[in-house]
């Protein structure tokens, strides 16, 4: 295993355990490109909330997320150029991106979903939440699809879906967490509908309501969890199997969530290293019945799902 490589994989054992675990399906070219890519990832999200691998967020004041911001966009424009680089993520990212031929403005629009944190932007509808879902998450569905040598737009978009999916659950789950240091990225119009101050430090004043509105984006990541499944049989069986079974651990956050009532709301829902093993064994017969004819979608339409700009 040559250096780059490597660091990227300490990076990913210590700061995603489930994205780990379904990596571990890739085949070995795929691990280690879809790695270097998430090496990157985790090192801004890092820098811009003041966190060591996704732990002890502290965000820092904006002046100093600024400045950091502007380095992020600076050394990842240079990396993409195919300037010396010398820190390790972006030697990893200049490499995954050369390699798999992907277009610097990914790379970039993940960084504009970071900026929206620095801006503290505000999120009025579905739609606005959706669109900070892509920035920090659908995008890396597309990259990681292109990683796994998907071109065609359609699946694509199913590759985006799952991103998106994934995020609404992590806004479920870290509703009170983001709500301390000040963030709401529920849609503020259900918020209203549902009599929840859209002040996030009267949050735990309203707790039952916030948890009808947690539900409801639940309903709504659904949606895409769903959507995501008619891409897999467009992926190697392998890549197939690790997208099923990332898309099992994400998506039991969920279920938990909405079994666990609203003191679901206090606390992360944690996986189980067993349960996630389960979980990926199911995502296996997935990609097996993706292979077979009575898996294949019969119905690719997307209507009335948030879609991605595509650039002319």
């Amino acid at each position: 295993m040559d250096l780059i490589v490597q660091q990227s994989r300490e990076i990913i054992e210590k700061g995603s355990k489930s994205f780990a675990t379904a990596a571990r399906l890739f085949d070995t070219k795929t691990r280690d490109h879809a790695t270097m890519l998430y090496a990157w990832c985790r090192y801004c999200d890092d820098v811009i909330d003041g966190q060591e691998l996704g732990f002890g967020q502290q965000t820092p004041p904006k002046e100093i997320q600024r400045a950091s911001l502007d380095r992020l966009y600076a050394e990842t424009k240079r990396a993409m150029s195919g300037a010396e680089v010398t820190e390790p993520v972006y030697l990893a990212l200049q490499r995954v991106t050369r390699e798999c031929d992907i277009p610097e403005q990914h790379p970039l629009e993940l960084l504009e979903g970071f900026e929206m944190d620095v801006d503290e932007r505000q999120y009025a509808s579905l739609d606005d939440t959706l669109t900070y879902c892509y920035h920090v998450a659908g995008v890396v569905g597309v990259m990681m699809a292109m990683i796994m040598g998907v071109r065609d737009t359609q699946t694509l978009h199913r590759a985006c879906d799952l991103g998106l999916a994934f995020q609404l659950t992590n806004i479920c789950r870290d509703v009170m967490e983001d709500a301390s240091v000040g963030r709401i990225y529920l849609p503020l119009d259900w918020l209203d509908e549902a009599g929840v101050p859209t002040d996030p430090s009267r949050f735990t004043d309203h707790k039952p309501a916030l948890y009808g509105v947690v539900r409801r984006v639940l309903g709504e990541a659904d949606r895409y969890y769903d959507s995501s499944l008619k891409g897999l049989p467009y992926l190697s069986f392998r890549s197939a199997w690790a997208i099923a079974a990332a898309r099992n651990v994400y998506r039991e956050i969920g279920l938990r969530i909405n079994r666990g009532g609203v003191t679901a709301l206090d606390s992360r829902s944690i996986i189980s290293k067993n349960r996630k093993l389960y979980l990926a064994a199911l995502g296996g017969g997935r990609a097996l019945m993706s292979r077979l004819p009575a898996g294949q979608p019969n119905d690719l339409d997307r209507s009335g799902l948030w879609t991605r700009s595509i650039p002319a």
